[in-house]
């Protein structure tokens, strides 16, 4: 029997119980990777669990909040001790508030953009940083998106703030490591995209499983 090419790799999913990130970690682990996932809804993350082991994958589900700095410390403390590293880290977790014209941006919202999709995403390049470091394949994924001009203010400007960082890590460890890639998936048809563009025609927009497929399989 042929070995998978990410056989007894680790892959480390933020954001894996639904859209991209889910097929994320379908194919990951069908390529033979051990996914460790993480997101906040139990039943989505054992759904997704039941899905990659109905396919001989394996998984290690981890219902918490990326915004919960003590429970990700403690979780990448956790693949340490217990695999030595991770490989593969791939970064889905978002939070997209309605859309709303630039002047009635609550600061409820705007505080929740930037806690998800600024804040934890520093403090988990901080902590993933050393845990893929010692991987020969030490690989961190992020994804860029198609946006609209008009009124997704909070979640277009904390995706500006993470797009820049993210390009700083990757200049930054383009010579020692590890490899970071930006990637742009196509318009899918995900509940995230359902609210930017409401009543679109989502036969035209891609699936999000081909679209991991075709984003990660040129990295492995």
């Amino acid at each position: 029997m042929t070995e998978k090419k990410l056989q007894n790799r680790i892959a480390l999913v933020t954001g894996a119980s639904r859209g991209l990130g889910a097929a994320t970690a379908e194919w990951l682990a069908a390529q033979g990777a051990h996914v460790v996932a993480v997101a906040r809804t139990v039943g989505a993350l054992e759904e997704l669990d039941d899905r990659i082991q109905a396919k001989g994958g394996a998984t290690t589900l981890a219902p918490m909040d990326v915004t919960d700095e003590g429970a990700m410390a403690h979780l990448c403390r956790g693949i340490h001790d217990r695999w030595g590293r991770a490989d593969i880290w791939v970064h889905t977790a978002i939070h997209v508030t309605a859309l709303t014209p630039a002047p009635h941006i609550t600061a409820k919202d705007l505080d929740k953009n930037i806690a998800t999709n600024i804040r934890a995403t520093s403090r988990l390049i901080a902590m993933v940083d050393p845990l893929i470091a010692p991987s020969d394949m030490a690989t961190a994924v992020f994804f860029d998106d198609y946006g609209t001009e008009k009124f997704p203010g909070p979640y277009a400007m904390s995706k500006a703030a993470q797009r820049a960082l993210v390009q700083s890590w990757r200049a930054e460890s383009e010579k020692t490591g590890p490899r970071v890639a930006l990637l742009k998936p196509e318009p899918m048809a995900t509940a995230t995209r359902a609210r930017f563009f409401p009543g679109e025609d989502r036969s035209a927009l891609a699936d999000t499983h081909a679209e991991a497929a075709r984003l990660l399989a040129p990295l492995f």
